[in-house]
């Protein structure tokens, strides 16, 4: 079985707090805390990375401006240094890169700490309105491709191996009509096991700028980005990969394209040890699907009867990241979703591939997320303690340091609420029960 990669979706990327969770089985003395002066947030800053992300924004605030900026993580050299790619919007009304700002950009690392922007010799500078990437070799050439989600339309490029990308998008079979559909992202996974990696889709909602619905306050002339309600929502959509450099639709044929839903990321793993990988989509407002894959080609889409479409208050989230992974050590993949502010971010752990026990305001994780709205999320041992620890992207208007004092991450935070600004420094460290950490709120 190869499950290989998700897409990341974050949002702009200016005034985004990046949060750690960590989650562990021991625990560890409370250290002092450090003072402001000791937390130093220059040293976090890449070098030559000079990205700026263009959303395209206009006065009638439309839905799409407010969800471009993804980023992946590849090696697309195999040179052992990670790359940055990242996904940029365009002009509107006619959602084209007109000039080199909103190209999407591509930096190689040379691994001296400095990158340098590569897009152009790559070819990868892109075309329309680009929200999400994925990552994943379709081809087993040994060289990592790439899928570029967007607006109306998609991209698939083949890494030649040789510092370039081909846009294969037409002969592959990917090229779809150019319609309202609106993806936010993809992965990659074999589903069918044969040793090729087929292509998941995360499809949004419908979009038409000029059917765009206007919110806001008319007397006061206060135009707002309207609620996902307002939108049609659209199925997501998987590909089988023939080997041939071809793929075809086997939306329908899955079962995957009978579930409409308002899609915004996915995750990948083998939920009831079965060697047959299944899929976890989280929805904006509306339940998530979990879909079981029978080993036939075909999926069951079981969200509800396993405890994951909902929180435990029965309410669907505004769902945004997702993460598919072990979180406590017992081998089964639990899921972590990401929501926005006042929703908290649920943890469900696998209790036997049989259902998933929501464990959020048990491991205390609802006081560390309510006042916060989180996009992407992973789900890796960060300092190799041997315990999962948390990543989440969020999108409030912050300003923050993140420091290693002491072997754990404090968080020196400034949030802007409305006219106040509230400095906070915390930590996360595990609490004294099993299975639990809490945040530790320390004033400065």
């Amino acid at each position: 079985m190869k499950t290989v990669s998700a897409s990341l979706l974050l949002p702009g990327l200016t005034g985004a707090v990046a949060l750690c969770l960590t989650l562990g089985f021991r625990e560890p003395p409370l250290p002092q805390a450090p003072q402001v002066s000791q937390v130093h947030g220059e040293s976090f800053v890449a070098r030559d990375l000079d990205f700026v992300l263009r959303n395209g924004a206009t006065p009638e605030k439309h839905q799409i401006e407010t969800m471009a900026g993804g980023v992946a993580v590849l090696d697309f050299d195999n040179d052992g240094h990670p790359d940055v790619f990242f996904a940029n919007g365009a002009t509107q009304p006619g959602l084209e890169k007109s000039s080199p700002a909103y190209w999407n950009r591509l930096y190689r690392n040379r691994g001296d700490g400095t990158f340098e922007d590569v897009t152009a010799k790559s070819g990868l500078q892109g075309a329309g309105f680009s929200i999400g990437a994925a990552v994943g070799d379709f081809d087993n050439d040994g060289y990592p491709d790439l899928f570029v989600a967007g607006v109306r339309r998609n991209f698939l490029y083949h890494n030649l191996g040789n510092g370039t990308f081909e846009d294969v998008t037409e002969k592959s079979g990917l090229r779809q009509p150019q319609e309202s559909r609106w993806a936010v992202g993809g992965g990659w996974l074999d589903y069918d096991n044969d040793g090729r990696v087929d292509l998941f889709v995360v499809n949004y909602v419908h979009w038409d700028a000029v059917k765009e619905p206007a919110c806001g306050d008319p007397v006061e002339q206060v135009r707002t980005y309207c609620h996902p309600r307002f939108y049609q929502g659209f199925a997501n959509q998987l590909f089988h990969n023939d080997g041939n450099g071809r793929f075809h639709d086997v939306s329908d044929s899955s079962g995957i394209g009978a579930h409409v839903g308002k899609g915004m990321a996915v995750a990948f793993a083998d939920l009831d040890d079965d060697g047959w990988p299944d899929i976890f989509v989280t929805n904006d407002t509306q339940p998530n699907f979990l879909f079981h894959n029978q080993g036939n080609g075909t999926f069951e889409e079981i969200g509800e009867a396993l405890g994951v479409a909902y929180n435990n208050e029965g309410l669907a989230l505004s769902s945004m990241g997702a993460d598919f992974r072990d979180v406590n050590n017992d081998s089964r993949p639990d899921i972590f979703v990401t929501a926005v502010i006042n929703e908290t971010f649920p943890l469900f752990f696998n209790r036997g591939g049989k259902v998933f026990e929501e464990m959020t305001d048990q491991l205390r994780i609802s006081r560390s997320t309510r006042m916060l709205s989180g996009w992407s999320t992973g789900i890796y041992d960060f300092d190799n303690d041997g315990f999962p620890d948390v990543y989440i992207g969020n999108g409030l208007e912050t300003k923050q340091f993140v420091h290693d004092y002491e072997g754990e991450l404090w968080l020196h935070v400034r949030l802007k609420v409305k006219d106040r600004v509230q400095v906070r420094l915390v930590t996360l460290r595990q609490a004294v029960r099993p299975e639990a950490f809490e945040a530790v709120e320390l004033s400065v």
